[in-house]
């Protein structure tokens, strides 16, 4: 069984965001981790690698730094890393993501694709649907549970709905979109980490996409145009007072509730 996770570089939110003069978001000037919900997908394909002998690629479209997340994810147990990485590809939005994600990945066997619900810097959560369409083969998103059949080729996912759950089944390939709650990723192991900075990470440029075209592709094959974007605005103070009575205070609040169409 082969299977491929498709994973993140994001920023750390915790050290603070940056943006470059076209909206878009500076990804060199920020720390960056490897995003939740990529991670959890990266943990239930190594369990299946410990249950059936399952191959695992990770694979992530980003800047050169991106290394970092798929030497990780080399320590933790995955055994081949391929980079997508070129200037033509950087400023995309999900559609150019996921087309040139999708490109790369013709060149690759698979009977699963795991990709995350979504990542945290962007929210969309229509990265992995994009690819499996793209790929023209069935997703089944919002997982917090995976079982597969290996003999009879199929995936069975408990799927997140609101206050309940559907049970879905889809035949290999497919691709499934992975909850954080999905499990709780294992650590890097010291051996895990020596090893994983002596093997060789598989770096692929835009000439090393399949059936893709250049109008698809970066910024300018991006349909989504970010019109403003900024840091997290701080609060002003506020406005303190100090009524003489509790009904002068209840007069004030309804006033301001009121003057805010609130009420």
């Amino acid at each position: 069984m082969k299977v491929v996770v498709c994973i993140k570089q994001v920023p750390d939110t915790k050290g603070g965001v940056k943006f470059k003069p076209d909206g878009t978001l500076d990804r060199g000037a920020m720390l960056a981790i490897m995003n939740p919900d990529d991670k959890a997908g990266l943990e239930a394909a190594l369990r299946l690698k410990d249950q059936y002998g399952a191959e695992v690629t990770v694979l992530t479209m980003g800047l050169p730094k991106a290394d970092a997340v798929l030497r990780e994810a080399l320590a933790m147990g995955a055994d081949k890393a391929v980079l997508v990485t070129d200037r033509v590809l950087g400023g995309a939005d999900t559609w150019a993501t996921s087309s040139t994600i999708a490109g790369a990945l013709r060149n690759l066997e698979y009977d699963i694709i795991i990709t995350g619900r979504q990542a945290i810097d962007g929210d969309t959560a229509q990265v992995g649907p994009q690819i499996s369409e793209h790929l023209h083969i069935p997703v089944i998103s919002y997982a917090e549970e995976i079982k597969v059949d290996e003999k009879a080729k199929t995936v069975e996912v408990k799927r997140q709905f609101e206050d309940r759950y559907h049970i879905v089944k889809a035949k290999m390939p497919c691709l499934v979109t992975a909850l954080s709650e999905l499990n709780e990723p294992r650590y890097m192991t010291p051996g895990g980490i020596f090893d994983a900075f002596e093997k060789e990470v598989t770096v692929w440029g835009r000439a090393d996409l399949k059936d893709v075209d250049d109008s698809n592709l970066g910024l300018k094959g991006s349909p989504t145009q970010i019109a403003k974007a900024s840091d997290k605005v701080k609060k002003g103070q506020g406005e303190k007072v100090a009524p003489d009575s509790a009904d002068e205070a209840v007069d004030y609040i309804v006033a301001k509730l009121t003057e805010k169409h609130v009420i």
